[in-house]
């Protein structure tokens, strides 16, 4: 059994690592939001800098980065999302199209979540 553990940890130090990725920057980004209370969605345009509300929320996004030549497949962007009504910021941080979940806006009535990268 040591002998199996340790050639597959010396077979992964030896593998080459991984080719960073050239990315591209969006102009802004599509964000879909989800009112759970009417069950309504709406597309949010945004642009790098801005901010769109979106009931009582205020999201505004850094930047929006994606992969060079395809503004949809693992983009991601910076955002920065504001309850109005409770005067808090409840999210900060980089959102990912391909894995919403993995960094996900929590609140009661409202799902945010990126869609893409609005290409330059």
């Amino acid at each position: 059994m040591r002998r199996a553990v340790f050639a597959l940890t010396a077979s992964l130090l030896m593998m080459a690592p991984a080719q960073a990725q050239n990315v591209s920057s969006g102009l802004g980004a599509v964000l879909r939001g989800l009112d759970k209370t009417n069950a309504s969605v709406s597309d949010l345009d945004i642009a790098n800098g801005g901010e769109v509300i979106f009931g009582t929320l205020s999201v505004r996004m850094t930047e929006c980065r994606y992969p060079e030549g395809d503004a949809a497949a693992d983009a991601y962007a910076y955002l920065l999302v504001r309850d109005t009504a409770r005067g808090r910021d409840i999210f900060s941080g980089w959102m990912l199209a391909s894995s919403p979940a993995i960094n996900a806006l929590e609140h009661p009535p409202y799902d945010v979540w990126l869609l893409r990268c609005i290409p330059d």
